[in-house]
């Protein structure tokens, strides 16, 4: 016991800003995930606080199972705000709660790579976080433009075409991703 307090304390010595401020942006987009996905009525008292915790414990430990848990209470606030409040959905918190849950699971895995004294260049971090942005961007278009599509129809069968679409790009996704793993 002795032994961890004291690899505790020479490790609070140790840190440095850059991944202190990573884990920090861990918790505050997982929280702002949370806070969106959830209903408002919920947001009060215990629960708040309870959110809170569930998005400070990736922040601490994203190395951990922590990220998912996280993203599967998000996922869980959304379903209960949807089906059980009736909140209607609504395409910007739609696309702003998958984009943060995307932010939440860069960063998280960008601050399991970071030991808490490394020293950072802030290039690494605005390179990652500009390829994590123009992936949120791309993906929002493509999500705009395949609800548009889904409207072209509007007795609802515009909804086949998106969903093979979506499908297709999925797929193709899949093949790429596998062929880079491959390619190593």
């Amino acid at each position: 016991m002795i032994a961890r307090l004291k690899a505790v304390r020479t490790a609070a010595v140790r840190i440095t800003l850059a991944p202190v401020l990573v884990r920090l942006g861990v918790f505050l987009v997982t929280f702002a995930g949370l806070l969106l996905s959830y209903p408002v009525q919920m947001l009060q008292g215990p629960t708040l606080g309870a959110l809170a915790v569930v998005a400070v414990a990736p922040a601490l430990s994203p190395h951990r199972f922590w990220p998912s848990f996280a993203a599967l209470v998000t996922v869980a606030g959304w379903v209960l705000a949807t089906d059980l409040h009736g909140r209607p959905i609504a395409l910007w918190r739609l696309l702003t709660v998958a984009a943060l849950l995307y932010l939440a699971h860069t960063v998280t895995a960008l601050a399991a790579l970071l030991p808490y004294d490394a020293a950072v260049d802030p290039d690494l971090i605005v390179r990652w976080l500009t390829r994590a942005g123009v992936v949120v961007l791309a993906t929002s278009v493509l999500g705009v433009l395949l609800v548009e599509l889904a409207r072209v129809g509007g007795d609802g069968t515009g909804r086949i075409p998106v969903t093979i679409a979506g499908l297709l790009v999925v797929t193709g996704l899949t093949a790429m991703l596998a062929w880079l793993l491959r390619r190593r």
